[in-house]
């Protein structure tokens, strides 16, 4: 058997909470945690003789969702319900939409290995999220209804992945969507975010899919990777023994590693869908979907080919910076009135990146404001002082928030740019380190480094560099003569 042989199909459905302050159908919390079945109703809760009234910002936050990926907007859109019974879901169906979603046709761009993928977008619909079962040992399953009709995104992509590591990056790109349009805060830990994929294998050249399997409730992006490779594997090895793959419902075991199979998978057919009686169809003029439109920032790849061709940054740099909007933002108010763009990406990339854990990066958890970096590359390209200064300055900067011109003032940090000062300490130097000077006139380059190392340390770090260079070859040329 070659693994080399087959080709994986992926499909995606990610769901994603959407952070509005209000259930879809009422008027309950939709904040994480809180005591169990504290933050329900009778309407969420599916009591006989209530009904439900859609929450706009939901189809708002759809609509802006759909925008941002390029979709197509339905005008005229429905909801449906969804029929299936288990103890999470009180009403034993949720209101979903089935034939008339409010967004269809869009695409993600993805960059993998080098190589540019278009990953489409079946649909975007909104749906009722389920509350939660809890299996505790030996004491049965209870069911926790909070989350019970928080307010759905879900985004079914088609099947146009052929590996793990195109959904991991597609995942990562989509998170970054959702959080710049602002429609969702994008928890994994939390459950605002997590996927269901549905995968298939088949021999490399042939079109037909093969069955596939789906796995439920991805709320990791290294979890569904490592599912999809362990999946992979198993469909095939089921193919290679001369068995045929069942199509069904499987969880991943982190603790095993392993997918798990849960029960059979449901066709559409099987959820008996048919319109919501309860609520009215969906109906959004031309001038509203403009109006949403209007609200959308600037997106990441627009960003990135913005910073490329303006502040002349690596397309690297501008991609690490453009992937949270907050540090976007940051760096383009750092900028300003910044000569070198550059330096203002590299000391974000450098200092501040090397600070942060990954929350606070997307946050831009920055205990100082724009202009206190505007302020130190400035300091730094004007030569008040010089870079390995800059980095004390940096330190002291983050733990009192002080800013970087008062720091130099009052420590002293001023970069030594006097000619006659310079000269006295080159020639000191050079009396003192024969052999380095040796060294450079017999060829050795790099010897001119340790020479400059002393002319720092000589000054605490204050010498002009590119002064000092310039002087000690100039007086070194001198004594070869």
């Amino acid at each position: 058997m070659s693994y080399s042989d087959y080709e994986v199909v992926i499909g995606l459905e990610v769901h994603s909470e959407l952070k509005t302050k209000t259930k879809i159908f009422c008027s309950c919390t939709t904040e994480f945690g809180g005591e169990p079945n504290t933050h329900c109703c009778p309407i969420c809760t599916g009591m006989p003789g209530t009904l439900p009234k859609l929450n706009e910002k939901v189809v708002e936050y759809a609509i802006k969702a759909g925008l941002a990926m390029d979709c197509n907007i339905n005008e005229f859109s429905k909801q449906d319900r969804k029929n299936y019974f288990y103890p999470d879901l009180p009403k034993a169906y949720q209101v979903s939409q089935y034939d008339l979603p409010l967004c269809y046709e869009g695409e993600i761009e993805i960059e993998v290995n080098g190589e540019m993928k278009k990953i489409r977008i079946n649909r975007i619909h909104i749906e009722e999220d389920a509350g939660k079962l809890i299996h505790e040992s030996g004491e049965g399953s209870i069911v926790d209804y909070n989350r019970c009709g928080v307010p759905l995104i879900e985004i079914v992509t088609e099947p146009d992945f052929r590996s793990s590591e195109d959904v991991r990056v597609f995942l990562e790109k989509l998170r970054t969507i959702l959080l710049y349009a602002d429609v969702s805060d994008c928890k994994m830990n939390e459950g605002s975010l997590r996927c269901d994929v549905n995968l298939s294998i088949r021999k490399k050249g042939e079109t037909e899919l093969g069955t596939r399997t789906e796995m439920k409730n991805m709320n990791s992006f290294n979890y569904a990777v490592k599912a999809i490779q362990y999946e992979a594997k198993r469909q095939i090895k089921v193919i290679e023994n001369g068995d045929k793959v069942i199509q069904e419902t499987r969880r991943w075991d982190e603790s095993k590693g392993i997918t798990v199979s849960m029960r059979s998978k449901e066709e559409a057919h099987d959820y008996r869908y048919f319109p919501e009686p309860d609520l009215m169809p969906i109906i959004t003029s031309k001038e509203r979907i403009e109006e949403i439109r209007s609200s959308l920032p600037e997106m990441p790849d627009s960003r990135v080919r913005r910073y490329v061709d303006e502040y002349k940054i690596t397309e690297y740099d501008a991609r690490l910076i453009a992937a949270s909007r907050n540090m976007a933002d940051y760096f383009e108010k750092a900028v300003i009135d910044v000569k070198n763009k550059k330096a203002v990406a590299n000391w974000i990339i450098t200092e501040i990146y090397s600070r942060l854990d990954e929350e606070q990066k997307e946050q831009a958890k920055i205990p100082f404001e724009p202009a206190v970096l505007t302020e130190l590359v400035n300091l730094i390209e004007d030569g008040t002082i010089s870079n390995s200064i800059g980095k004390k300055v940096f330190a002291e900067c983050w733990e009192t928030g002080k800013r970087p011109g008062e720091i130099v003032e009052e420590k002293g940090l001023k970069q030594i740019s006097d000619d006659g000062q310079l000269q006295s300490l080159v020639k000191e130097v050079i009396d003192a380190n024969p052999k380095a000077v040796n060294d450079y006139l017999s060829g050795k380059q790099a010897a001119i480094g340790a020479l400059v190392g002393q002319m720092m340390k000589a000054t605490k770090g204050k010498a002009n560099p590119k002064m000092v260079n310039e002087l000690l070859r100039e007086a070194i040329g001198k004594l070869n003569n």
